[in-house]
């Protein structure tokens, strides 16, 4: 879609927020990348974006009376109930073409318009989020913002109903293929209450008489109905002999290692005291997964896990925030007094002589990637390089065999030593230093022979 069928505000906004884009032509994937020059858009994001692109022209249309109920905005509204941007985390040129359109009108909307019962709270968000978030940098003066007071919300957001969303998607289908059969039917000819053409013999093929042909469009019609509306019934088909399944293969056991374990930099970009545990922080991490991976949630135009870590009271609170840490990302998910924790962060503290109880009274130090790690390199300990399991078996307990090996050396390193792990006493393997995939090794301020965990 060429640039000059935008209306002229976005045009406008594209060119004003984004100068080098005058250079990229009228293609819109080019306007996308001379925008974002630093991201990599595939095949289907592409098409995601002139989709939407697309629905901006019909929004020209529908969005400035907001007391209609319009199909265009409110799929808007909908679509970005579960997304921070259109693609969902990644920034688009679609994003600052729908701002432009969105943004005049918005800005006129009153509360009730904008959150009431009836309002398009997402649309709202997101285009607060568009004109304010480092992520865009749209060169925006004051007063050409929309005025947003995120504490004015008049009535709850509706819950996305999923459920009654694709009831909604099957009676349009079932309208719009009752539609499709009328019109079959009529393109054959009228038939009388008899059974017999209403026009002339001569426009009914040979093989296959009118009445033949309008049975048929609404048996075809009738069938896919069925196939949509539950308890539908219609002529049954015979079922096909199926193939016997071939034997799955046999499940190789991979051998204990520390490899197995997941171990990655994780990066907090905030953390929280646990509104129910006095002892747990509630951290939000990016850890390099990409959007949509199970466990994880959008936060800042990144993907990340919620963390429960026990070290309120050990580490300061601020100093917990915005710093690199190493995570351990494929344990099972836990829930921790009501808030869902799906990683583990990983710390050191002295280690406790035989017969001492371990009071967790610390002190206690995070650990720490190379400063010029970034946030989901892979991080493991050398001579036991591999590929880690999807998400470690609780009852195989290879975190808890493996951790019993976790150390600091007299450098500080962070180390594994084989010879603590009882099935690997013998695998003549020396002690391996933590190091991350980029290069440089994981260390922790001040602890030496203590236990990480």
């Amino acid at each position: 879609m060429a640039l000059m069928t935008l209306d002229g505000g976005a045009a406008d906004l594209i060119h004003k927020s984004y100068p080098e884009t005058k250079e990229a032509g009228e293609d819109t994937q080019k306007l996308s990348t001379a925008a974002f020059p630093s991201i990599e858009y595939t095949s289907d994001e592409k098409v995601e974006i002139e989709k939407w692109l697309l629905t901006h022209l019909n929004l020209s249309s529908q969005v400035d009376d907001p007391s209609r109920s319009t199909t265009a905005l409110s799929d808007l509204n909908t679509h970005l109930s579960t997304r921070t941007t259109i693609l969902g985390s990644k920034p688009s040129v679609a994003d600052a073409v729908l701002y432009a359109r969105l943004a005049p009108v918005v800005k006129s909307w009153t509360p009730e318009q904008k959150t009431g019962p009836e309002g398009h709270h997402h649309v709202v968000r997101y285009l607060d989020f568009v004109q304010n978030a480092p992520l865009f940098g749209l060169k925006l003066d004051a007063s050409d913002k929309i005025d947003i007071n995120p504490d004015e919300i008049l009535a709850p957001v509706k819950t996305f109903d999923a459920k009654a969303d694709k009831e909604k998607k099957k009676r349009e289908k079932v309208a719009l293929l009752a539609a499709e059969g009328e019109k079959a039917g009529g393109n054959d000819g009228a038939v009388n209450q008899n059974g017999t053409s209403t026009i002339p013999s001569s426009d009914a093929t040979p093989d296959k008489p009118i009445v033949e042909k309008a049975k048929d469009a609404v048996s075809q019609t009738a069938a896919a109905a069925a196939s949509v509306i539950p308890g539908m019934k219609t002529e049954k088909k015979e079922k096909k002999a199926k193939a016997p399944k071939a034997p799955a293969a046999p499940v190789v056991e991979k051998p204990l290692s520390p490899c197995l374990i997941d171990l990655r930099v994780g990066h907090i970009l905030k953390a929280t005291t646990h509104p129910n545990a006095d002892s747990l922080f509630v951290s939000t991490i990016a850890c390099g997964d990409p959007p949509g991976t199970e466990n994880t949630s959008e936060f800042e135009g990144q993907t990340v896990r919620t963390v429960c870590s026990g070290l309120n009271g050990l580490i300061p609170l601020e100093a917990m925030q915005n710093r690199k840490i190493i995570a351990v990302c494929n344990l099972k998910p836990v829930t921790m007094r009501g808030v869902k924790s799906a990683a583990m962060v990983l710390a050191a503290s002295p280690r406790i002589a035989p017969g001492e109880t371990d009071n967790h009274a610390g002190p206690v130090e995070l650990v720490d990637p190379p400063k010029e790690a970034k946030a989901g390199e892979r991080v493991w300990f050398e001579g036991f390089e591999g590929e880690p399991e999807g998400v470690l078996n609780p009852k195989k307990k290879v975190w808890e065999m493996c951790q019993v090996g976790f150390t600091t050396t007299e450098g500080r390193e962070v180390a594994f030593q084989p010879g603590e792990v009882e099935s690997l006493k013998d695998a003549g393997k020396s002690t391996g230093k933590l190091i991350v995939k980029g290069g440089g090794y994981c260390t922790v301020p001040s602890l030496t022979g203590a236990t990480v965990r």
